[in-house]
């Protein structure tokens, strides 16, 4: 059985997608052992509650530097003997000690097709730029900001009338199955890194 961690900082609908996926037998052999935050008021909390899954806060407050907040999460990770940490709206970028301690074990998604529009605004930029498609990707986490090894994208086209909003809820929609899509692979031990491209066991029809 595989220990999760999601790791979030708002209003968590990837991590209910990831927990209804896991109840529902889409992803296998896994369980979420814990939800972090680094707000309070996150309402991926609440969703936490009701699931009966256990949460902790890290205030960014408390701690004299990212170094030093990272290295408090590595510990407490650690301690809950936790296997694959996944980034579901966690607003923080993670220090080099933290990608270490954690290498090819941290999942992030992010509302673009990577490379291109990294950062906070993906489909804000995406639609500024005039792009016909754009999606989703979901990535393992390295020193950069949304660099690391793709391990799955999804693409959509971009309507006429698309404001950020409605662009936003449609990539919404691909990210609650693409997700557990790729835990459950990662889980299962289908995806094998060279270099930085991931390779999906073939044997998965419609990924290799």
């Amino acid at each position: 059985m595989k220990r999760i961690a999601v790791l979030v900082s708002g209003n968590g609908s990837n991590l209910e997608a990831i927990i209804n996926a896991i109840n529902t037998g889409r992803i296998t052999n896994a369980k979420i052992v814990v939800v972090v935050s680094d707000k309070e008021e996150a309402y991926a909390l609440v969703r936490a509650e009701k699931h009966k899954i256990p949460s902790h806060v890290f205030r960014r407050q408390d701690y004299p530097s990212r170094e030093a907040y990272d290295r408090a999460m590595i510990a407490f990770l650690q301690e809950k003997q936790v296997d694959l940490v996944v980034m579901a709206g966690f607003m923080r970028l993670v220090t080099p000690e933290f990608v270490a301690a954690f290498r090819h074990r941290i999942m992030n998604i992010h509302p673009s097709l990577l490379p291109a529009f990294p950062g906070t605004r993906g489909v804000a930029d995406a639609l500024a730029y005039g792009v016909k498609v754009t999606g989703c990707t979901v990535h393992f986490v390295d020193e950069g900001m949304d660099t690391g090894p793709i391990i799955l994208q999804e693409a959509i086209p971009v309507r006429p009338d698309d404001t950020v909003e409605s662009l936003q809820a449609r990539i919404h929609t691909l990210e609650h199955r693409l997700y557990p899509q790729a835990i459950d692979l990662w889980v299962r031990g289908k995806i094998k890194i060279i270099g930085r491209r991931c390779f999906i066991d073939e044997q998965e029809t419609g990924l290799a």
